[in-house]
């Protein structure tokens, strides 16, 4: 089942209940999803406790210049590739004051996709004090919305699983 609006604001008021309840802050580095990791989160009433900073990171400029992403990484692998999400979060975290950082790349479509890297691919990384993490998605041509949607989902996802490993949280 494909999450809707409705599950991801839910989700959304959960991260930010339990990150605030651990005292725990996120920042986003968000390329496929252009803000709508951060949009929901700043949804909820209180986020400014968690949310740190959000980076929208939508060229490769962006992610060169914003968080230190290095040209030639995004040359060699492409800016879809686990290198280049690992590389985001890590240079987010860098530029921000955030605990963890919750980083996306991918193709949301409808166009933009080849064999190699078909549209609904989404690299996932998340980044906190004791490393790094990363998890591809594949989320199919199932159009742009339900792409973007299934991303953040995922990231929340991770988050809860970040808090729930790194910080001790039982149940976020």
């Amino acid at each position: 089942m494909t999450p809707g609006r409705d599950d991801m604001e839910a989700a959304a008021a959960r991260i930010v209940r339990a990150f605030t309840a651990a005292s725990k802050t996120i920042a986003t580095a968000e390329s496929c999803t252009g803000g709508l990791i951060a949009a929901f989160l700043t949804d909820v009433p209180g986020s400014s406790a968690v949310l740190d900073r959000g980076f929208v990171t939508y060229s490769n400029a962006a992610k060169t210049e914003m968080i230190g992403v290095p040209a030639a990484l995004i040359e060699a692998h492409g800016a879809v590739s686990q290198e280049v999400a690992l590389a985001m979060s890590q240079g987010a975290r860098k530029a921000s004051r955030a605990d963890v950082v919750i980083a996306v790349t991918g193709i949301a479509g409808p166009g933009g996709g080849s064999a190699e890297k078909p549209v609904g691919l989404v690299h996932l990384a998340i980044s906190g004090a004791s490393g790094s993490t990363h998890r591809i998605a594949q989320f199919g041509d199932a159009g742009r919305e339900v792409i973007r949607l299934a991303t953040v989902a995922t990231a929340f996802s991770m988050l809860e699983d970040w808090l729930v490993v790194q910080a001790g949280v039982d149940d976020p």
